[in-house]
């Protein structure tokens, strides 16, 4: 990475660096971080199922963004809230906009797929088919299935003045289906929900599968969807079937709990989760373009939907589902598969649990041995889960030296190995205390179920601080040797959830220094406990700290510029930072003074960005990029010239107004030298991508980055690979 240049600041008018022409709109930045994954769909040089793949990571974005932006928009709307956005934009404004900009990007991304994708696809032995190209015998074998696997579970529901209009569940597909009678000649409505317990493509026995050129296909089959549409007779015997229209609709999907009257929260999020899919109001309406208006016009009003609300396509409805077909047994049309490596620190020491090394070498040390020798950076999904913090904390629940284990929980898999080797530390007679975030959007399901077991086990279970979400990433181990207490940390910046950190990138940090872990001590019994501890040693922890620590490491790069400027020295500050999303007000106005003072800042934010780079007397120092691969980049990482004595960071929080006010989150500054340069050197190798790094211009939208003639291409994600790998 770059060390700051020589620079000369200049002296600008006074600007009003609140003013919103230097800012972007939060809703309309993550539109364009959408755009940028459909794009890696778009882009020949993604393999096929790759493409497939972010196909249906797009549609699945869109649903969430849907379930909680706009639906947050909506409300504003209807509660007549006037307050602008840093941007200086009002709620209708922003649902205008968001509708504007996405009418396109939906309409692309289905004729990509039907008029591109499916072809390339069957060219490859994959045919997604529609029922009408089917021959008999494929039809007859759909129609058993229908009878013996379908039919059962579908609950045809009519609609008349006996039967009102049924409530529909969140993310639901359907088909309207308009029948006759044929007695009366009266035309009836009614809907049958496609089922979620069935899979959404149907595959064809092979010996039904079409041979291409003598060659075997991969897959063939149909959308669930039609083959209950073309067997509807036996849902409305003795009716004429008029016509069939599928539609999906999306609803408001955030809790609303009123923590500070909950006796118990997890009973009070409970309740919550039973109404989230039937009580949301609907925020979205999905149908076909052939839909008649008559349909769609009932749809709407019985959904209390306007025009602006319903989104209408070519083809098949809810493409997330194509993420079925990426696990298809076709490895020339995936990246090049992955195995994760075990950092070279571990590589030689020995794990009791596993009962070899990871090298099978006989005379290694366990993890605590090699933590004690120094700081351990770990790097997924580069380095291995399994083999570091997994590890961790299994043979922390099974060494008799181990009294006590604390973490925090925010989201982790179904079948979590960390949460295994909890309840068996607790088993083995340690104290074990968990703060599981029973608010992590999505996930309160999932760890309801995970808190009532590690109760069950005897497992200490806390639910975070009222008004409050815990994001943050921490584990702390207490050991006793040799007759004391040694405290073993790890602080991370991705969540324990062993899947996840085999496709998002995150960094990590192993350590037995005595200031971190009386900082986490001091942590947890905030969490835990009653405390209004204001100061850490090492830690800058949200909402006590991290703010204001981040704004003076800001500030103070800024003012070594200045001083430096006025003493003609002519050194200059740098700043790079890495993170998800770049929202807060407060931290732009500190970048934008920085810029001015000639600091050199470079951001890499993955998501929305709403500071406008590039602007003359404003951000003329700043550069922003996005990285969009095939992992999620997820990792937080800041890095501070500090005048030549380097400062890096990392942890759980992104630069926005929820993580620095609104929840519990981490960041400690690394201080092992070598791990330091590690991690600018991994910023380094992200600044330097022309592969999956895209600029962001004063204007709002993104160029993506291309090698200049004859040189190659830089992707920082396989340099990565192949640096753990060497």
């Amino acid at each position: 990475m770059s060390k700051p240049k020589k620079t000369t600041t200049k002296t600008y008018t006074e600007i009003n660096l609140s003013d919103p022409q230097y800012y972007f709109n939060r809703e309309q930045s993550w539109l364009e971080f959408n755009n940028r994954v459909l794009h890696e769909a778009l882009d020949p040089r993604t393999p096929l199922l790759e493409r497939l793949k972010f196909l249906a990571i797009f549609s699945s974005n869109l649903d969430e963004y849907f379930m909680v932006r706009v639906a947050a928009l909506k409300q504003q709307v209807e509660a007549k809230v006037s307050k602008l956005t840093s941007d200086g934009s009002k709620p209708q404004e922003q649902l205008d906009a968001i509708h504007k900009r996405l009418l396109p990007m939906v309409t692309q991304q289905h004729a990509y797929f039907d008029q591109t994708l499916r072809p390339k696809l069957v060219a490859n032995g994959i045919h997604i088919l529609d029922y009408i190209d089917l021959n008999q015998e494929q039809r007859n074998y759909l129609h058993r299935y229908f009878q013996e696997q379908v039919f059962p579970v579908l609950t045809p529901l009519a609609v008349d003045p006996s039967h009102p209009f049924p409530f529909l569940s969140n993310l639901s597909l359907n088909l309207a289906v308009v029948v006759r009678d044929p007695n009366t000649q009266e035309e009836l409505f009614a809907r049958v929900k496609v089922p979620q317990v069935l899979p959404r493509f149907l595959q064809l026995p092979g010996d039904l599968q079409w041979q291409q050129k003598g060659k075997s296909p991969v897959w063939t089959g149909v959308p669930l969807e039609q083959v209950i549409a073309h067997n509807l007779e036996a849902l409305f015997p003795g009716m004429d079937i008029q016509e069939y229209h599928p539609f999906r609709i999306t609803r408001n999907a955030d809790l609303t709990v009123e923590e500070d009257e909950a006796e118990d929260l997890l009973l009070a999020i409970e309740q919550e989760l039973r109404k989230r899919r039937f009580t949301g109001s609907a925020v979205r309406l999905e149908i076909q373009a052939v839909m008649p208006p008559a349909v769609r016009d009932m749809l709407k009003d019985e959904l209390d939907l306007g025009e602006q609300d319903v989104y209408v396509v070519e083809g098949l409805l809810g493409l997330k589902d194509l993420m079925s077909f990426v696990g298809l047994p076709v490895p020339e049309l995936k990246d090049p598969p992955w195995t994760p490596v075990v950092p070279p620190r571990l590589r030689n020491s020995q794990s009791p649990v596993l009962g070899k090394s990871m090298l099978d070498v006989e005379d290694g040390e366990d993890i605590f041995t090699t933590i004690r020798q120094g700081d351990v950076m770990l790097h997924h999904p580069y380095h291995s889960f399994a083999a570091t913090v997994q590890r961790f904390i299994t043979e922390a629940a099974h060494d008799r030296s181990v009294l006590a284990i604390k973490m925090t929980l925010y989201r982790t898999s179904g079948d979590s190995p960390i949460v295994s080797a909890l309840i068996e530390a607790a088993e083995n007679g340690k104290q074990v205390a968990v703060l599981v975030e029973l608010k992590a959007r999505f996930d309160e399901e999932n760890n309801i179920n995970w808190a009532r077991k590690l109760e069950q086990a005897g497992v200490h279970v806390v639910y975070g601080l009222v008004g409050l979400k815990t994001h943050t990433k921490i584990v702390m181990v207490v050991r006793r040797e040799d007759g004391f207490i040694r405290r073993y940390v790890h602080i991370g910046t991705g969540n324990y959830n062993p899947k996840t950190a085999g496709l998002y990138t995150d960094v990590g940090l192993l350590s037995c220094r005595e200031d971190l872990g009386a900082d986490l001590t001091d942590l947890f019994n905030y969490l835990t406990g009653y405390s209004r501890q204001i100061s850490y040693r090492k830690l800058l922890v949200a909402p006590v700290n991290m703010r204001d620590r981040f704004l003076a490491l800001i500030r103070r790069e800024a003012e070594f510029c200045r001083s430096n400027s006025d003493s003609g020295m002519g050194s200059c500050g740098r700043i790079v930072a890495k993170m998800n999303a770049l929202v807060d007000p407060q931290i732009i106005v500190a970048l934008y003074e920085a810029s001015q003072a000639g600091v050199k800042i470079d951001l890499i934010v993955r998501g929305i960005c709403c500071l406008r780079p590039g602007v003359e007397g404003v951000s003329e120092n700043i550069k922003v990029i996005s990285i969009i691969g095939r992992f999620l980049e997820h990792s937080r990482m800041f890095y501070f010239f500090n005048g030549g004595d380097e400062e890096v960071y990392i942890g759980s929080a992104d630069w926005m107004q929820r993580n620095l006010t609104r929840r519990v989150e981490a960041i400690v500054q690394v201080e092992d030298p070598t791990i330091v340069m590690e991690l600018q050197e991994i910023l380094g190798v992200m600044l330097a991508d022309n592969r999956q790094a895209w600029d962001l211009q004063p204007g709002g939208h993104y160029s993506q980055r291309r090698p200049p003639a004859n040189n190659p291409e830089v992707s920082s994600q396989q340099i990565l690979m192949d640096m753990a790998m060497n």
